[in-house]
C-alpha cells in the first residue's frame, strides 16, 4: 500500500480554516484562489509521491553515515534535493524581498502535511530552513540577509537550529556555548550543541547555522542569551564561500527512527573560534527564537498529522483485504474491517487525524491573519489565537500521531510487527514528535500557565463562544458537544483562577480536553458546511464527526475533574513512587 495525498481532505480543511468566501479573487485568500491553492498541492502530492516515497524506505534502512566528519546521506537523496530546489517548494512561504513567493501559511501546512507524510526523514530539512527564513526576515542585518537570507529561501543553502547542549535541553538557561566579541564587529562562538538536525550532510555546499549562545558579561539564565549566524563556509578574499568556519560535526546518533535524517553533534571553536554573526540585539536570543516558534511548532503538528494519515490509509487498506474469522452475522472469513473492534479502531484513527488536521489548519489561517489583517485591533487577536492554539496542534497532533501508529500495528496483527510491512516504520518515526521542538508536557506547562491566561483570558473566552456557537447549530450529537465544551470551561476557570504552579499537576489532561473540545466541533462544523456544499464526502465527514462527539471528546468531564481534582494525588507521587 503506497500512500496517496488526500488531496480533497487537505483542501476541504484550508476552506474551512479560511472562512467562507475567503479563497476568492476578492477574498483575504485571493492569491491562491482560481485553482492555485488546488494546482500547488497538486504538484506538491506528485513530488511527494513520484520522488520522496520511493526513498522512505531506502532512508529508514540505510539511514544517513558519518566517516571523518562528513555525513552521507542515503542513495537518491542528493537528486531529491536538487529537483526540491529546482521546484521552488522552499519558497513557498518566505517573503517576496528575497526571493519568496510569500504565500499563505496555510497553503505551505498542505504541502508540509503531504511531504512528511512521504517522507518525514527528508522533509525536515527543509522544514528548519522555514524556521530559520522567519527568524532573518525579522532580526537579520541587510547585509547578512543579502548574504545569506536569498540563499536560504532559493534552497541553494540549508539551515539548522542550534539549541540543545549536553546538560541543556528543555532549559536553555543552562547553555555553556560561549561567544567573544571579535574587533570587527563580528563573535566568535565556542562550544558544543548536540542533537542538531542536518548538522553536516551533503546535499547542498553550505550549511547556515543559527546558534545560541552566552557573551562573557550576560546575565545569568534566559535573559543573558544571544543569537548568532555562524556558516559552515565563509566568503573568501573574492567573496566566493569556500573557506571553512571553525565549526565541524563530531559525530550523528543512531536513532529510533527517522535515520535518513542526521542527528549531529557540533563543535564550535577548536581553531580560534567559529566566526558568527549577531541577530537581533545582545542577550535577547530568546526573543529573536520565537519569532519562529508559532510556525516550526505547527509544523511538527503537521509531521503528526501525516504520519497519522498514512498509518490510517495502511491500515484501512490492510483491513479491507485481509480476512480472519466471521463478523457478526457472517456465514464465511470476513475482512477484518467487518469486525467491529476493528472498525473502532480505524474510525478512532480517522476521526483524530482530521480533528488534528483541522485545529492544525486553524492555527496556520490565525498566522495569516495576524501578518494579513490590516486592523491592529484584529491582528492582535490573530496572534493571540494562533499562540492559545500553536502548543495543542503541536500536542495533540504528535500524540495522535504516536496513537494512530501503534492502533495501524495492532489492526495489522503480527505483520505490523515485521519491518517489511513499513508500519513499524511509522512508529519508529512519530515518537520523537512528542518530544522535538518543545516536549509535549512543556506545551501543556506553556498552555495553562501562559496562554489561556494572556490578555485577562481574551482568546480562550473567543475560542470558548466560538465552540458554544457551533455547539447550539449543531445537527448531531449535541449533547456530547456540549458536555465537552462546558468541561473545558469548568477546567479554564479554575486553572485561570489558580496559581500558575499549582495548574501545573492539570496541564497535560487540559490539552486533551481542549483538544477533545476544539476537535469536536470543528468536525461537526466541517461536516454542516461539507452538506451545505454538496460535497461528495459530507456522509463520511458527518460519520466522522459523529464517532469523535460520541466516542472520543466523551472523555472531556473526566479529565476535567482530573484537572479540577487531581492535583493532591500528583503531589503524593514522591511517596507513592519511592524515593
Amino acid at each position: 500500500m503506497t500512500y496517496r495525498a488526500p488531496l480533497d481532505d487537505i483542501l476541504f480543511a484550508l476552506r474551512l480554516a479560511a472562512g467562507e468566501g475567503a479563497i476568492e479573487p476578492d477574498g483575504a485568500y485571493g492569491d491562491i484562489a482560481e485553482g492555485v491553492a488546488e494546482q500547488t498541492l497538486t504538484e506538491a502530492a506528485k513530488f511527494a509521491e513520484e520522488i520522496l516515497l520511493p526513498l522512505d524506505k531506502i532512508g529508514d534502512r540505510v539511514g544517513a553515515t558519518y566517516a571523518n566528519g562528513a555525513v552521507t546521506t542515503p542513495p537518491g537523496w542528493r537528486e531529491a534535493y536538487a529537483q526540491w530546489k529546482e521546484g521552488g517548494w522552499n519558497a513557498i512561504a518566505a517573503g517576496a524581498d528575497y526571493g519568496g513567493l510569500d504565500l499563505p501559511a496555510l497553503l505551505n501546512a498542505g504541502c508540509t502535511e503531504i511531504w512528511n507524510a512521504a517522507n518525514m526523514a527528508f522533509a525536515i530539512c527543509p522544514l528548519l530552513g522555514h524556521g530559520a527564513i522567519e527568524a532573518m526576515e525579522a532580526h537579520a542585518s541587510d547585509a547578512l540577509k543579502e548574504a545569506y537570507l536569498r540563499r536560504i529561501v532559493s534552497g541553494e543553502w540549508t539551515a539548522t537550529m542550534n539549541l540543545t547542549e549536553p546538560g541543556a535541553g528543555s532549559d536553555l538557561g543552562l547553555m555553556r556555548t560561549r561567544a567573544e566579541r571579535a574587533g570587527d564587529g563580528s563573535y566568535r562562538l565556542f562550544g558544543q550543541k548536540i542533537f542538531i538536525t542536518y548538522g553536516e550532510h551533503d546535499l547542498a555546499p553550505n550549511i547556515v547555522h543559527l546558534v545560541l549562545a552566552r557573551l562573557p558579561d550576560a546575565p545569568k539564565g534566559t535573559r543573558g542569551i544571544s543569537l548568532f549566524l555562524a556558516p559552515k563556509f565563509l566568503p573568501d578574499e573574492a567573496g566566493a564561500f569556500t573557506r571553512r568556519n571553525d565549526v565541524r560535526c563530531a559525530g550523528i546518533e543512531h536513532k529510533l527512527g527517522i535515520h535518513g535524517s542526521p542527528t549531529c553533534t557540533m563543535i564550535y571553536g577548536d581553531e580560534g573560534g567559529a566566526v558568527a554573526y549577531l541577530l537581533g540585539e545582545e542577550n535577547k536570543g530568546l526573543a529573536c527564537m520565537f519569532t519562529m516558534m508559532n510556525n516550526a511548532r505547527l509544523a511538527v503538528g503537521l509531521q503528526g498529522v501525516a504520519l497519522a494519515e498514512r498509518a490510517t490509509q495502511m491500515a484501512l487498506h490492510y483491513a479491507r483485504e485481509r480476512k480472519q474469522g466471521r463478523a457478526p452475522g457472517a456465514k464465511e472469513a470476513s475482512a477484518i474491517i467487518e469486525h467491529p473492534d476493528v472498525a473502532r479502531m480505524l474510525l478512532t484513527m480517522a476521526s483524530s487525524t482530521v480533528a488534528a488536521r483541522a485545529i492544525c489548519c486553524e492555527t496556520a489561517a490565525s498566522i495569516d491573519r495576524a501578518r494579513r489583517e490590516s486592523d491592529a485591533a484584529r491582528a492582535t487577536a490573530a496572534h493571540e489565537r494562533a499562540s492559545l492554539l500553536t502548543p495543542v496542534a503541536k500536542a495533540f497532533s504528535t500524540d495522535i500521531a504516536n496513537e494512530a501508529t501503534s492502533l495501524a500495528i495492532q489492526i495489522f496483527g503480527g505483520m505490523g510487527y515485521i519491518e517489511e510491512t513499513g508500519v513499524a516504520q511509522l512508529i519508529r518515526d512519530a515518537r520523537i514528535c512528542a518530544i522535538y521542538e518543545g516536549t509535549n508536557g512543556i506545551q501543556a506547562i506553556d498552555l495553562v500557565t501562559r496562554k489561556i491566561r494572556d490578555s485577562d483570558g481574551a482568546a480562550l473566552a473567543a475560542e470558548a463562544e466560538d465552540m458554544r456557537a457551533i455547539v447550539r447549530d449543531a445537527e448531531f450529537s449535541q449533547e456530547a458537544l456540549r458536555e465537552a465544551v462546558e468541561a473545558l470551561a469548568r477546567a479554564s476557570e479554575f486553572l485561570t483562577k489558580t496559581e500558575a504552579v499549582a495548574a501545573l499537576a492539570g496541564a497535560t489532561p487540559y490539552l486533551r480536553l481542549f483538544a477533545l473540545a476544539r476537535g469536536a466541533t470543528l468536525l461537526v462544523k466541517g461536516a454542516k458546511a461539507a452538506a451545505k456544499e454538496n460535497n461528495p464526502s459530507a456522509a463520511r465527514y458527518a460519520a466522522l464527526a459523529r464517532f469523535f462527539a460520541d466516542h472520543l471528546a466523551v472523555a472531556a468531564p473526566g479529565l476535567a475533574k482530573t484537572v479540577i481534582e487531581g492535583d493532591a494525588s500528583v503531589n503524593e507521587s514522591h511517596a507513592a513512587l519511592g524515593e
